[in-house]
């Protein structure tokens, strides 16, 4: 199986380097084409995969297409790819805002399209990603999970669910980002260093979550089990709630769920 990646930003780069460092891909079976070359030469020098001096070229010699091009190049990307695609051909968009129907009606009917949302934490193999297709093909959705897998965890949602993925999987990166420098920066106004303080912060936020998913307990009973009776974790806890922490938490979900709904609509326009 071959691989071609349309496109090699950041995020294309992220799952080359994830499938390289796996293992279980081949440098030699993924290629790539950019409309920067020197973007393609660095990624061959640094991970040894093949570039291509086409998109007609790259897809003659792959199995599997990758589109990580910005949406706003799709309409002079898309009727190359369809040109050239045949009934063999698994085609894969990472762009954000391209809907499912979108895709499958810019190639041929046969065609199975995947589309994935990963979020920015897949430079470090730690994304959560997502992905929706009309196939049914058990062996297409296995090589799209293990593809994905590189990079961090995946898990299929009806398309109908994308916004709120794009506000708890996507957006909320930057939301935690945003807590664990207030947490140091908190800190810092009680005396300590700033890097120890981030360091801290961020270890406690990484264990935090991994309790979350290891443990079977609720995330209410973990907030129980730290809040001692009178003690201090309790005022830290009812002055975020004094301060409407949840809701605004909510509040967050909501604009980005609402805005992104708004940019799918105006994209059909």
């Amino acid at each position: 199986m071959k691989y071609g990646f349309i496109g090699l930003g950041n995020m294309a780069s992220a799952i080359i380097k994830g499938m390289v460092a796996s293992g279980k891909f081949e440098a030699s079976s993924i290629y790539g084409i950019n409309r920067s070359q020197k973007k393609t030469d660095t990624l061959v020098q640094m991970y040894g995969i093949q570039a291509a001096s086409s998109i007609e070229e790259l897809i003659h010699n792959v199995d599997v297409i990758v589109i990580a091009v910005k949406p706003q190049m799709f309409p002079d990307v898309l009727p190359t790819i369809k040109q050239h695609l045949t009934d063999n051909h698994l085609v894969i968009s990472i762009a954000a805002g391209k809907s499912l129907d979108y895709l499958q009606e810019s190639f041929l009917p046969t065609t199975p399209v995947f589309r994935v949302m990963p979020n920015i934490n897949a430079t470090i193999g730690a994304s959560t990603s997502c992905y929706s297709t009309h196939s049914t093909n058990v062996e297409q959705k296995n090589l799209v999970e293990q593809l994905f897998s590189t990079v961090g965890t995946i898990v299929e949602l009806p398309e109908n669910l994308f916004s709120i993925f794009t506000s708890i999987g996507c957006s909320s990166p930057a939301f935690t980002y945003l807590y664990i420098d207030s947490l140091a920066r908190a800190a810092v106004r009680e005396g300590m260093p700033k890097q120890m303080a981030l360091e801290i912060a961020a270890s406690s936020v990484l264990g935090s979550a991994q309790m979350v998913l290891q443990s079977e307990a609720h995330p209410w009973a973990l907030i129980d089990q730290v809040c001692s009776p009178g003690g201090t974790t309790i005022q830290g806890v009812t002055s975020l709630q004094v301060n409407h922490f949840e809701s605004t938490i909510y509040d967050a979900v909501d604009a980005v769920t609402n805005k992104d709904a708004l940019l799918q609509k105006e994209r059909v326009k």
